[in-house]
């Protein structure tokens, strides 16, 4: 997905001449922090609220020229790029730009998510676990056949190194929500289960159990 195909159309833009005021509204009325302002076409920075509301409402937005914030995206990149660009910097809006700064329109960082969830498949039914493995020990063809070996597949795999520990965070999302027999597997193989989300078939039949105990003593 590039960045151009994320864009909204529900994103207002400013003009240099916009008054302090009107820019303070229409931050309102759109429920966003940030604005874009654009001039001939080019994009000229994005404005915070912050700024606005240390400012007479009768200046012009072009008088905090100084205090705008320069980044944007191009517009054939891939989406991921305005993904690190929205976390880092804690933007709601995301300028879309052509490699001469002209402009082509912004995202909004609630599309951004959206999309990132239905590409890591966070939406997917099934069970989500995350392992933590030394980076030397690290196998993509081991952890699948482990899985695999359960009846169950990989349908997401996403890694993170985690500096503090020196380890990686190996996140898998399963194709089923019954994953205690797979994290049995992973733990007689000495991997390290740091979480997991699913329905766990043990915990299911202890209720069974308890539920039948309970009818016994109810005779």
């Amino acid at each position: 997905m590039l960045n151009k195909e994320l864009i909204s159309t529900s994103i207002p833009v400013l003009a240099p001449t916009d008054s302090v005021d009107k820019a303070l509204q229409l931050m309102s009325d759109y429920h966003l922090s940030q604005l874009p302002v654009i001039a001939e076409d080019k994009f000229v920075g994005l404005i915070d609220e912050e700024e606005l509301l240390n400012t007479d409402t009768n200046a012009t937005v072009i008088q905090l020229q100084a205090s705008f914030v320069k980044l944007a995206v191009q517009d054939n990149k891939y989406f991921f790029e305005a993904v690190k660009l929205s976390t880092e910097y804690n933007l709601c809006v995301i300028p879309v730009i052509e490699q001469d700064l002209t402009w082509v329109g912004a995202i909004n960082a609630y599309d951004l998510l959206k999309e990132f969830a239905r590409m890591t498949g966070v939406n997917d039914p099934g069970g989500l676990i995350v392992l933590e493995i030394e980076k030397q020990n690290f196998s993509f063809s081991e952890i699948s056949k482990l899985v695999e070996t359960n009846d169950a597949q990989i349908t997401q795999m996403n890694t993170y190194y985690d500096s503090n520990n020196s380890v990686f965070l190996v996140t898998i999302k399963i194709n089923k929500l019954e994953i205690s027999d797979i994290i049995a597997t992973f733990q007689r193989y000495e991997y390290v289960v740091r979480y997991y989300f699913g329905e766990e078939l043990y915990e299911n039949e202890l209720r069974n159990n308890y539920d039948h105990l309970m009818n016994y003593l109810n005779i």
